[in-house]
């Protein structure tokens, strides 16, 4: 979260600071217009019209969580692959993957985790991570694997899915984890953009079925420092 202004404004621009001025009363008037004019933009006037900010939480999800999971499961996967793929492939993946019956088998695999991200309790994003034998491919005890970050779309470029990101960093790090990976389809140049900033490197390829229709992921792969 961007810091505030408010410790700008925590010594007021007049009372002790003009009794250092010197005496003569010109003097402290034209110290006091400058300086009020170069703190104007940190003035109560002004900070009221500056967008508030709200804190993102990131918050495990549990089996209570079910209903909220599949509902942004589901809306962020529409919004990321509808105008890719055809109405029938697109309903047919929604309905096997993002069912409720394999979301609570997904989340009672001790594995497997996943996180919300909200704002004022809102869920805006969502997080799913495996180790060992849930990771889809390599299962290697040493790795972590990205299954899924999806963020809504009204809060892309808001920095949500960076937060989750640092949070399946952060839990690969406990773990002793040597590195992450993950796949990405090859025609999702934001994602593909967003893992090669973080550090992310190709290292093969995998096929994804959506419905009838087979896509290529590249694997990508970070190396972590412990």
């Amino acid at each position: 979260m961007s810091p505030t202004l408010r410790t700008h404004n925590e010594e007021s621009p007049t009372g002790a600071r003009l009794k250092r001025v010197p005496t003569e009363r010109r003097q402290i008037v034209a110290f006091a217009t400058r300086l009020t004019k170069k703190s104007a933009y940190f003035s109560h006037s002004s900070i009221k019209f500056l967008p508030k900010m709200t804190a993102i939480e990131i918050r495990k999800i549990s089996l209570d969580d079910l209903v909220p999971l599949q509902e942004i499961s589901r809306q962020t996967f529409q919004e990321t692959f509808a105008a890719y793929n055809s109405p029938e492939n697109m309903k047919s993946y929604l309905k096997e993957a993002l069912s409720i019956e394999q979301l609570t088998a997904e989340l009672e695999d001790e594995n497997s985790a996943f996180y919300f991200a909200l704002q004022n309790e809102q869920v805006i994003g969502y997080l799913k991570i495996n180790f060992g034998a849930a990771q889809t491919e390599l299962k290697e005890s040493q790795a972590l694997e990205i299954e899924r970050i999806y963020v809504s779309k009204e809060f892309h470029g808001k920095n949500v899915g960076q937060l989750l990101y640092d949070k399946a960093i952060e839990i690969a790090k406990q773990k002793g984890s040597e590195y992450i990976w993950l796949g990405v389809w090859e025609k999702n140049s934001r994602a593909i953009r967003f893992y090669e900033k973080n550090g992310f490197v190709e290292f093969d390829k995998h096929l994804f079925k959506l419905g009838d229709d087979e896509q290529t992921d590249l694997m990508m792969k970070l190396k972590l420092n412990r």
